[in-house]
């Protein structure tokens, strides 16, 4: 089986299978985050390098309050337990997106996470909080446009690799294979720099129930994609 080196997932569909049980949302979210580390360590098995998921989007911010502060007491729960998965499966732990906004707590517990998972590298787990693509290129204009005005940079040394280096994503290669689960079939403002050439896999599946099997056949489909980057491919 071809292994893609770098698998990017929009974990979807936690509310609408707690609803489909008769359960509170936040039943799903927890189910959902208990799936993370089964995922993780799926990926892992199969031979997979980097691993992406979408936590907690900018948009996100307009869900309830109550459902908010549950979905961010349940990812500075998981980040707790991330720590521990990270010794035991060697597994280097990152957060993209803007956390300036997140509780001051809970950045430094991100930031100390980073930190002891920095040694590891068997497994790269990056957890989007507080991300939108849309945000995520605002942010590297601004970054771009102040290594201009202080002579760092000049608008003539502006290539997309340049350009690459102030993202978030800028430690990481481009996602091989894209997955959303649960039904869906948009980006929903996810990595679109960086989707740019990437394979793209849609199930019904909803996130709690997307295990190892699932992200098989997703990894069969894409075995069969022929992949192209602009050019013709070789026979």
């Amino acid at each position: 089986m071809s292994v893609p080196k770098h698998i990017a997932i929009i974990m979807d569909g936690n509310g609408r299978w707690a609803k489909k049980r008769g359960l509170p949302r936040n039943a799903g979210h927890t189910a959902g985050a208990k799936n993370v580390e089964k995922i993780c360590l799926a990926a892992k098995k199969l031979g997979i390098k980097y691993l992406t998921l979408y936590a907690f989007s900018t948009e996100n911010w307009m869900r309830p309050e109550a459902e908010v502060k549950a979905l961010m007491k349940l990812l500075s729960g998981y980040l707790d337990k991330c720590v521990q998965t990270a010794h035991e499966n060697k597994m280097h732990l990152r957060v993209i997106g803007d956390i300036s906004r997140l509780d001051p707590k809970f950045q430094e517990q991100i930031l100390e996470a980073e930190r002891i998972s920095s040694v590891y590298d068997d497994l790269h787990l990056t957890i989007a909080i507080n991300y939108g693509s849309r945000d995520e290129i605002l942010r590297a204009m601004r970054k771009v446009g102040t290594a201009i005005r202080d002579k760092e940079l000049t608008p003539e040394e502006i290539t997309e690799e340049t350009f690459q280096q102030y993202l978030d994503t800028k430690d990481l290669p481009d996602p091989d294979l894209l997955i959303r689960t649960s039904g869906e079939q948009r980006l929903s403002n996810y990595l679109l720099w960086q989707l740019a050439y990437s394979e793209f896999y849609f199930t019904d599946v909803a996130w709690p129930e997307f295990d190892e099997e699932e992200l098989k056949k997703a990894l069969n489909v894409f075995e069969n994609r022929d992949r192209r980057y602009g050019g013709i491919k070789e026979e």
